[in-house]
Protein backbone atom coordinates (compact mmCIF):
# COMPACT_ATOMS: atom_id res chain seq x y z
CA UNK A 1 0.00 0.00 0.00
CA UNK A 2 1.53 3.24 -0.72
CA UNK A 3 1.38 6.08 1.90
CA UNK A 4 2.48 9.57 0.56
CA UNK A 5 3.12 12.01 2.68
CA UNK A 6 5.10 15.89 4.21
CA UNK A 7 6.42 17.78 6.88
CA UNK A 8 6.42 21.61 7.12
CA UNK A 9 10.24 23.06 7.81
CA UNK A 10 10.40 25.26 10.86
CA UNK A 11 13.95 26.68 9.15
CA UNK A 12 12.12 27.95 5.97
CA UNK A 13 9.21 29.31 7.10
CA UNK A 14 6.63 31.44 4.78
CA UNK A 15 7.25 35.15 4.62
CA UNK A 16 4.95 36.74 7.46
CA UNK A 17 3.85 39.17 4.79
CA UNK A 18 2.23 36.71 2.52
CA UNK A 19 -1.56 37.42 1.19
CA UNK A 20 -2.53 33.50 0.61
CA UNK A 21 -5.70 34.95 -0.92
CA UNK A 22 -3.60 36.63 -4.21
CA UNK A 23 -0.38 34.24 -4.00
CA UNK A 24 0.10 33.75 -7.81
CA UNK A 25 0.91 30.15 -9.08
CA UNK A 26 4.40 30.58 -9.02
CA UNK A 27 4.51 31.46 -5.41
CA UNK A 28 2.32 28.37 -4.36
CA UNK A 29 4.51 26.07 -6.75
CA UNK A 30 8.08 27.17 -5.93
CA UNK A 31 8.21 29.93 -2.52
CA UNK A 32 5.94 28.45 0.04
CA UNK A 33 5.53 25.53 1.85
CA UNK A 34 8.87 24.53 2.15
CA UNK A 35 9.71 21.02 3.67
CA UNK A 36 9.89 17.25 2.80
CA UNK A 37 8.07 14.77 1.49
CA UNK A 38 8.04 10.86 1.12
CA UNK A 39 6.40 8.16 -0.67
CA UNK A 40 6.16 5.26 1.04
CA UNK A 41 5.38 0.62 0.60
CA UNK A 42 3.53 0.60 3.81
CA UNK A 43 3.29 -3.58 3.19
CA UNK A 44 7.59 -4.00 2.56
CA UNK A 45 8.10 -0.98 4.83
CA UNK A 46 10.38 0.75 2.30
CA UNK A 47 10.11 4.74 1.88
CA UNK A 48 11.60 6.85 -0.72
CA UNK A 49 12.46 10.41 1.25
CA UNK A 50 13.35 13.87 0.89
CA UNK A 51 15.66 15.09 4.24
CA UNK A 52 16.58 18.90 2.50
CA UNK A 53 14.35 20.45 4.46
CA UNK A 54 13.52 23.03 1.54
CA UNK A 55 11.36 20.68 -1.23
CA UNK A 56 7.90 22.59 -1.91
CA UNK A 57 5.21 20.94 -0.58
CA UNK A 58 2.81 21.75 -2.66
CA UNK A 59 4.71 21.70 -5.69
CA UNK A 60 5.80 18.25 -5.31
CA UNK A 61 1.93 17.51 -5.27
CA UNK A 62 0.80 18.90 -7.84
CA UNK A 63 4.15 18.04 -9.81
CA UNK A 64 3.07 14.45 -8.91
CA UNK A 65 -0.45 14.65 -10.12
CA UNK A 66 0.87 15.70 -13.43
CA UNK A 67 3.32 12.80 -13.71
CA UNK A 68 0.56 10.19 -12.83
CA UNK A 69 -1.63 11.88 -16.22
CA UNK A 70 1.49 12.11 -18.66
CA UNK A 71 1.97 8.23 -17.50
CA UNK A 72 -1.53 7.41 -19.09
CA UNK A 73 -0.69 8.48 -22.14
CA UNK A 74 -0.52 5.52 -24.30
CA UNK A 75 -3.99 4.59 -25.66
CA UNK A 76 -3.44 0.96 -24.44
CA UNK A 77 -3.46 2.22 -20.95
CA UNK A 78 -2.60 -0.51 -18.71
CA UNK A 79 -2.32 -3.04 -21.51
CA UNK A 80 0.90 -1.19 -22.91
CA UNK A 81 4.17 -2.73 -22.67
CA UNK A 82 5.95 -0.26 -24.21
CA UNK A 83 7.47 1.96 -21.05
CA UNK A 84 6.24 5.72 -19.85
CA UNK A 85 8.27 7.79 -18.27
CA UNK A 86 8.35 10.58 -16.39
CA UNK A 87 10.55 12.64 -13.82
CA UNK A 88 10.03 15.10 -11.18
CA UNK A 89 12.84 17.30 -10.82
CA UNK A 90 14.00 19.48 -7.64
CA UNK A 91 14.64 23.02 -7.97
CA UNK A 92 17.66 23.69 -5.82
CA UNK A 93 19.44 20.34 -6.72
CA UNK A 94 19.67 18.32 -10.00
CA UNK A 95 18.65 15.21 -7.67
CA UNK A 96 15.50 13.57 -9.63
CA UNK A 97 12.53 11.31 -9.00
CA UNK A 98 11.64 9.12 -12.11
CA UNK A 99 8.92 7.31 -12.77
CA UNK A 100 8.83 4.13 -15.05
CA UNK A 101 5.00 3.06 -15.73
CA UNK A 102 4.96 -0.23 -18.00
CA UNK A 103 1.76 -2.23 -18.04
CA UNK A 104 -0.65 -1.04 -14.65
CA UNK A 105 2.86 -1.42 -12.73
CA UNK A 106 4.67 2.18 -11.92
CA UNK A 107 8.33 2.05 -10.57
CA UNK A 108 9.44 5.16 -9.11
CA UNK A 109 13.38 5.46 -8.03
CA UNK A 110 15.67 8.64 -7.54
CA UNK A 111 18.65 9.85 -8.10
CA UNK A 112 19.81 9.51 -4.75
CA UNK A 113 18.71 5.87 -4.07
CA UNK A 114 21.93 3.37 -3.94
CA UNK A 115 21.86 1.47 -7.23
CA UNK A 116 21.32 -1.78 -6.02
CA UNK A 117 17.92 -0.68 -4.42
CA UNK A 118 14.83 -2.20 -6.35
CA UNK A 119 12.56 0.65 -6.68
CA UNK A 120 9.17 1.25 -5.33
CA UNK A 121 6.38 -0.42 -7.03
CA UNK A 122 2.86 0.82 -7.29
CA UNK A 123 -0.24 -0.13 -9.72
CA UNK A 124 -0.91 3.28 -11.97
CA UNK A 125 -4.56 3.17 -9.88
CA UNK A 126 -3.65 3.20 -6.71
CA UNK A 127 -0.73 5.97 -7.37
CA UNK A 128 -3.33 8.14 -9.29
CA UNK A 129 -5.70 7.90 -5.99
CA UNK A 130 -3.13 8.39 -3.65
CA UNK A 131 -1.32 11.23 -5.14
CA UNK A 132 -4.84 13.09 -5.23
CA UNK A 133 -5.95 12.26 -1.94
CA UNK A 134 -2.60 13.98 -0.66
CA UNK A 135 -3.19 17.04 -2.92
CA UNK A 136 -6.23 17.48 -1.49
CA UNK A 137 -5.32 16.46 2.25
CA UNK A 138 -2.61 18.97 1.66
CA UNK A 139 -4.83 21.52 0.46
CA UNK A 140 -7.29 21.08 3.70
CA UNK A 141 -3.97 21.22 5.98
CA UNK A 142 -2.77 24.17 4.25
CA UNK A 143 -6.08 26.56 5.09
CA UNK A 144 -6.23 25.31 7.92
CA UNK A 145 -3.02 26.98 8.65
CA UNK A 146 -3.59 29.94 6.24
CA UNK A 147 -7.44 30.76 5.52
CA UNK A 148 -7.02 32.90 3.46
CA UNK A 149 -5.44 30.19 1.18
CA UNK A 150 -9.00 28.66 0.56
CA UNK A 151 -9.97 31.85 -1.41
CA UNK A 152 -7.00 31.66 -4.17
CA UNK A 153 -8.46 30.79 -7.52
CA UNK A 154 -5.23 29.05 -8.41
CA UNK A 155 -6.53 26.49 -5.79
CA UNK A 156 -9.93 26.17 -6.88
CA UNK A 157 -8.56 25.20 -10.21
CA UNK A 158 -5.87 22.76 -8.94
CA UNK A 159 -9.11 21.32 -6.83
CA UNK A 160 -11.11 21.10 -9.77
CA UNK A 161 -8.02 19.74 -12.45
CA UNK A 162 -7.31 17.25 -9.98
CA UNK A 163 -10.63 15.55 -7.94
CA UNK A 164 -10.69 13.31 -5.72
CA UNK A 165 -10.69 9.09 -6.96
CA UNK A 166 -13.34 7.37 -5.42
Amino acid sequence: MLDIGYALSNRFPDPPQTDYRRADVHALRYDLFCGDVYLADTESDRELSTAWGWVPVLDFAWALCDIVERLDRDPMGSRAARPQRAELDFTESTDRMLFERRFGWVDITADWMPAEESPLTFSHAELRREARDFLHDLLADLTDLHEDLAENPAVWTLQARFPRVP
